[in-house]
């Protein structure tokens, strides 16, 4: 059955960012918020019904007519309240329930009060999220990131050009010409603030952040061809040890020697005592005595995950600085930044003045919520980090409008070069995808699009 009516509890970060992302692809979307002027806000900038009331009052789930809902995504800030919830959805008989929490005491792992026992489909902890795929790209350390698609026999490699690229001032047309050793594509660009999904035509730019799509059996020459070397993380400093923070810690500390620097003093103690094998300073990230006495010209790697954007913003910039200065690397190459920002506006802003990799726990945990909705059309689906863009891998519908012609000549079905078909799956193995390819019934293909496109996807697969 497929998902089309869904009601969302909470109008904080992840409620509010995963109802726009609804409502503009078609879902019918009602909300409930306890919280006047957050309900008035969404009432104002969403297309989708607003009920001001509580999740916990009957009440507002009648008025929401929870009985014809077929999913509820419970988003408020209390992770009793979104559990109980869950619990209040099924006597309703909504058919599919998710919960956001912070917690990650419940689930299936922990064996106490799993997703079966609350009735819930998928629990999502969006500060566990943004830990994981944070030690995932302190892992996956030579390039910007790395991201499989494709059951892993594709892969997404990220990197900014730099000035003696391969890739600078050239046409991607005149790339493909070059370097046809073997097949690869350009299929996202971010340049200043501006996503491009390109073209032929389109002119690679030094200092542009670029996604090159290609097979895993490629990518270490991919990598060898822009100069990328492979390297390994032996040292990295974390500032903040909130939640994220903290976890990072846990992931990484027995294979990555760790400093961490907290602001609180009461909370460096409680970490100094709980992390293993992180060494734990009390300090101010943002000075820059600071940062050098902790030993950050050491450093391979800088993560800042403290609760206000600026700050992790600005520090991350000041430790890339004094890294590059340390080495007297004036291209700025060396020292890996990563920055949790919390404020949509400034993520694609912060990879434009020099930060590697900006992440938004909300947007983790939307992506996560949007995975489990789009599950019976799309295989899989990977947001690509600093520009506003996404990877997906769906199958072609028997007869649908991607079947009917070779690419080069959808130009318009794929709305003038918004939507990019970067691959596609054909005699047991995947393929980059190039202007004559005819994409067939039922094949496996990768599509790279704007956020907002996703939409337009789904009518071009069905």
């Amino acid at each position: 059955m497929a998902i089309q009516n869904v009601l969302i509890l909470g109008m904080g970060g992840i409620g509010f960012h995963i109802a726009k992302r609804l409502t503009h692809e078609g879902y019918s979307v009602t909300i409930v918020e306890a919280e006047q002027e957050a309900a008035r806000y969404a009432s104002e900038n969403l297309d989708c019904r607003t009920i001001v009331g509580s999740a916990m009052e009957v009440s507002s789930w009648k008025k929401a007519q929870a009985e014809k809902m077929d999913l509820v995504i419970a988003s408020t800030n209390d992770d009793a309240v979104n559990m109980v919830a869950a619990l209040i959805a099924e006597r309703f008989g909504v058919r599919f329930k998710i919960v956001r929490t912070r917690s990650l005491d419940f689930g299936e792992e922990t064996g106490l009060l799993s997703e079966k026992d609350l009735t819930i489909d998928l629990m999502v902890h969006p500060e566990e999220l943004v830990a994981q795929e944070i030690a995932r790209l302190v892992q996956r350390s030579a390039a910007n990131d790395v991201i499989d698609i494709g059951g892993g026999q594709m892969r997404v490699l990220a990197l900014r050009v730099e000035e003696g690229s391969p890739l600078a001032n050239k046409q991607l047309v005149e790339i493909s010409q070059i370097y046809n050793e073997f097949l690869f594509r350009v299929v996202a660009v971010g340049r200043g603030i501006t996503t491009i999904i390109p073209g032929g035509q389109t002119v690679i730019l030094p200092l542009d952040q670029v996604f090159i799509l290609a097979r895993s059996e490629d990518i270490p020459k991919l990598m060898e061809l822009m100069g990328i070397k492979q390297q390994s993380i032996h040292n990295l400093m974390i500032l903040g040890g909130g939640l994220i923070g903290s976890r990072i810690a846990q992931l990484l500390e027995k294979t990555v020697q760790i400093k961490l620097i907290e602001k609180d003093v009461k909370r460096a103690e409680e970490l100094a005592s709980t992390l293993t094998s992180t060494k734990v300073l009390n300090g101010d990230g943002t000075d820059a005595n600071v940062l050098a006495l902790a030993g950050l010209l050491d450093m391979e790697t800088f993560i800042a995950t403290t609760g206000d954007n600026e700050t992790n913003i600005i520090s991350c910039l000041l430790a890339k600085h004094l890294i590059n200065k340390q080495h007297r690397d004036p291209g700025g190459s060396r020292g890996k930044t990563i920055a949790l920002v919390n404020k949509e506006d400034y993520l694609v802003l912060a990879s434009t003045i020099g930060l590697d990799i900006a992440l938004n726990a909300k947007i983790s945990a939307a992506n996560e919520i949007l995975k489990f909705i789009r599950r019976s059309e799309l295989l899989a689906v990977a947001h690509l980090h600093g520009v506003d863009a996404e990877v997906v891998e769906l199958v072609a519908g028997h007869g649908s409008p991607i079947t009917k012609k070779p690419l080069y000549k959808q130009h318009s079905l794929l709305e003038n070069g918004s939507i990019l078909i970067g691959g596609v799956f054909r005699d047991n193995q995947w393929q980059v995808a190039v202007g004559e390819t005819h994409i067939g019934n039922g094949e496996r293909v990768i599509v790279v699009c704007a956020s907002l496109n996703l939409k337009k996807i789904r009518k071009l697969f069905r």
